[in-house]
């Protein structure tokens, strides 16, 4: 489907992935409706950055909703569905708001879907549902394992999402990105907590397990991704993998910000960011030869690339001052 001439609409688009991915639906022209959580600051997060363009139309409410859900779904095309509930030790503490957020949401928003006749839904799925690899690359029929209450709820909201492909032909994707880096991420990640703490002085920059490994993918690739998917047809009824087919321990990501940032601290481990046993997923490494045979997606920034890029919107002071670098946060 070409997406000229159609309205899109990002749930979650004040977050960090859904403001980069209306950024570059703009970018290319398109009218975009962008859902930010509801507040009664009239604040409309990551996407306070996004300069005022005609094509953009910022409206809030909360996807629990589902009358919502129908009422901002009329006269959409295409809906990229990323509003959930993303932080894992939160989600030890608060596994209910996940289930309300990211497995009602998504029913909330596919039934809408189907209502309102929208041709394409790419729903965002992560590749925490797939727990630690049994084995690498992991592939898109790798067993999934709810190693947290966030995989658990957002096995769930695949589960659901795929259910209306199946039971009422919704046109629907699930987008499957593993591990998203890059400007406006939160601290509660892992690059922006050793960037943001290198940015402010600190000299021992508190971590939890650094011998866990990730796929990394820069922003601007994932963004691509949800793009060239939301494009091929080809996709319809499938779960797709987007990562960099590249494996990098937290230890080695931790000395290669070092490097860039010509910094000499070390790191100490602080208990409270370390995962139950059980529940730490120890290696994702990410299969991405699907969305290449169906789209041609190739990731276009290497690790160096991206980390550049992060670490210098970082570095402006006018962004750093957004980050409470002291702060550990779930």
């Amino acid at each position: 489907m070409q997406l000229n001439g159609k309205k899109i609409l990002v749930t979650g688009a004040d977050g960090f992935i859904g403001s980069h991915l209306t950024e570059m639906l703009l970018s290319k022209g398109y009218k975009v409706k962008a859902l930010s959580y509801y507040n009664s600051f009239n604040y409309w997060g990551w996407l306070e950055d996004i300069p005022a363009n005609k094509n953009l139309e910022i409206t809030t409410g909360d996807v629990r909703d589902p009358h919502f859900c129908k009422m901002i779904s009329k006269n959409v095309d295409i809906i990229f569905h990323l509003a959930a509930l993303i932080a894992i030790p939160y989600s030890y503490a608060a596994p209910d708001s996940y289930v309300d957020t990211n497995i009602k949401g998504t029913l909330n928003i596919c039934q809408a879907a189907i209502e309102n006749g929208v041709k394409r839904v790419i729903h965002t799925s992560t590749s925490e549902v797939y727990g630690t690899a049994r084995y690498v690359p992991i592939d898109e029929k790798h067993p999934l394992q709810p190693q947290s209450p966030y995989s658990a709820s957002k096995i769930g909201a695949d589960s659901m999402a795929m259910s209306f492909f199946n039971a009422f032909n919704l046109p629907l994707t699930i987008a499957r990105p593993f591990n998203t880096y890059g400007a406006r991420q939160s601290s509660r990640a892992v690059i922006p907590t050793i960037i943001t703490q290198i940015a402010n002085g600190i000299k021992e920059i508190k971590l939890g397990d650094v011998n866990p490994t990730r796929d990394f993918s820069y922003i601007k690739d994932i963004c691509n991704g949800f793009i060239q998917i939301a494009e091929c047809d080809k996709t319809i009824g499938e779960v797709i993998n987007i990562g960099s087919n590249y494996e990098i321990s937290i230890g080695d990501i931790f000395e290669l910000v070092k490097k860039i940032m010509n910094s000499d601290v070390k790191f100490i481990t602080d208990n409270q960011r370390i995962r139950p046993e059980k529940s730490e997923v120890f290696r994702l490494w990410c299969d991405n030869k699907k969305i290449f045979e169906l789209t041609g997606f190739i990731p276009k920034y290497s690790i160096e690339e991206g980390l550049k890029e992060t670490i210098e919107w970082f570095m402006n002071p006018e962004n750093l001052k957004k980050y409470k670098a002291n702060i550990y946060n779930v």
